[in-house]
């Protein structure tokens, strides 16, 4: 499927990390989706119930990444993409880009991002 809706980095101020510092004090998170699914009915019809809502898909990012709490943003990301799954019946596949600006890592970087893709089964 070639049609997709993009989502680009929605802020999240989190509590996810290893460490307990990450824990106590939080920091910022971007959530970035991309969500394939056939837009063809929506875009003919100008039908917004055919396609996928943006503020249901940025409200589930936000409950999932402020509502529970991960050690790591892979299962963050992993998390958003099974949910969206779950959610969203027209979506086909979903790619989460999770980025960490803040990563205590002991270098000069401008941060860590995971991404993964999952779709639907069936």
């Amino acid at each position: 499927m070639t049609d997709r809706i993009l989502v680009d980095r929605i802020a999240i101020y989190a509590y996810h990390g290893v460490h307990a510092e990450e824990e106590r004090l939080g920091q910022r998170f971007y959530v970035s989706l991309d969500c394939c699914l056939d837009l063809r009915a929506a875009g003919e019809h100008d039908d917004w119930q055919s396609t996928i809502c943006y503020v249901q898909l940025t409200e589930l990012v936000g409950s999932i990444a402020t509502g529970k709490r991960f050690k790591i943003i892979e299962a963050l990301a992993e998390n958003i993409a099974q949910a969206a799954l779950s959610t969203f019946p027209r979506l086909e596949a979903i790619t989460v880009r999770v980025e960490k600006p803040s990563a205590p890592v002991p270098a000069i970087i401008d941060g860590v991002t995971v991404e993964i893709t999952r779709r639907r089964n069936g």
